[in-house]
Order: structure tokens, then sequence, then C-alpha cells
């Protein structure tokens, strides 16, 4: 999974902004992010937090490494 170069503050900011009012188009033109994200970052994490959407991102990397683990062998 590619590691997003937007951390989960700048996320958490970003989204804020967005609910303050402020068109997808300046955000993405200020933040340099597509509005294909940001409807997904809205859908996904709209109304947490910066420290809630850390832990959630904390534990869907997880969970991928876990899978990529636990995948089972061709010779099993």
């Amino acid at each position: 999974m590619k590691k997003s170069q937007f951390s989960p503050a700048q996320i958490a900011g970003i989204l804020k902004d967005f609910d303050n009012g402020k068109s997808a188009e300046e955000i993405t033109r200020d933040h340099g992010v597509s509005k294909a994200s940001l409807y997904k970052w809205r859908q996904r994490y709209g109304g947490m937090e910066a420290t809630e959407l850390k832990r959630i991102k904390e534990l869907e990397e997880e969970n991928a490494r876990l899978k990529n683990v636990c995948q089972p062998c061709d010779g099993a």
C-alpha cells in the first residue's frame, strides 16, 4: 500500500477547511490534493480529530502488514 504524503494532522486540517466552507477547488489548488482524495478522506475520516485519524491510519497499516504475513505459502 502506498504511503500518503499527507500526515494525519494535515488531512484533519484539510477536512476542517472543507467543513468550514472552503470550496473543493480552493483546497485542491492550495494543498495539491486531488478532488477524489479529498472526497475519499471526507467519506472515510469525516468528523475525526487528528489523534483519532492517526490511530486509524496506524491500525490500517498494521492490518495490511499482517495480511501480507499471513498469506498461505505455495508449498504448504
